[in-house]
């Protein structure tokens, strides 16, 4: 639920196809598992190297301002087992992440938390976005 309307986004094939599998093995009543499906569904989808670089990608690595108070973070978008706080990487199943996911910058989001509060974010810049290629393997 939004006050605002959600924005549009996009996902690569590659992190569509990755996420879903993903959420097949998340437990249902994860709220974050719930915010990230709603986010892949309404994604546009579109190959892997037609995605803007301007958009938030798994592995991205980007600045990000809370609405609320203007305070700025630098985050990777990593998938669940890869998350460090202290580094800056926030997974893909937790509220924020799913939010940042298929952003452009200049886009916020709005949504409602569980306990009723409204949070909004920004995407200030995207410092990386990583190949839309797996590397060859050795």
């Amino acid at each position: 639920m939004t006050r605002t309307g959600l924005p549009p986004i996009v996902l690569s094939r590659r992190d569509h196809d990755r996420l879903s599998k993903l959420l097949d093995g998340a437990a249902a009543t994860l709220d974050a598992a719930e915010y990230l499906e709603r986010e892949i569904v309404r994604a546009r989808i579109v190959d892997d190297d037609a995605v803007p670089p301007n958009v938030v990608t798994m592995h991205s690595r980007l600045e990000y301002s809370d609405d609320r108070n203007g305070e700025r973070r630098v985050v990777t978008l990593v998938y669940p087992g890869e998350q460090d706080i202290a580094q800056g990487r926030i997974s893909v199943l937790t509220p924020v992440g799913a939010a940042l996911l298929g952003l452009s910058v200049g886009q916020s989001i709005e949504w409602r938390t569980r306990a009723g509060a409204w949070y909004s974010l920004t995407i200030r810049e995207l410092l990386s976005q990583p190949p839309t290629e797996d590397p060859p393997r050795q």
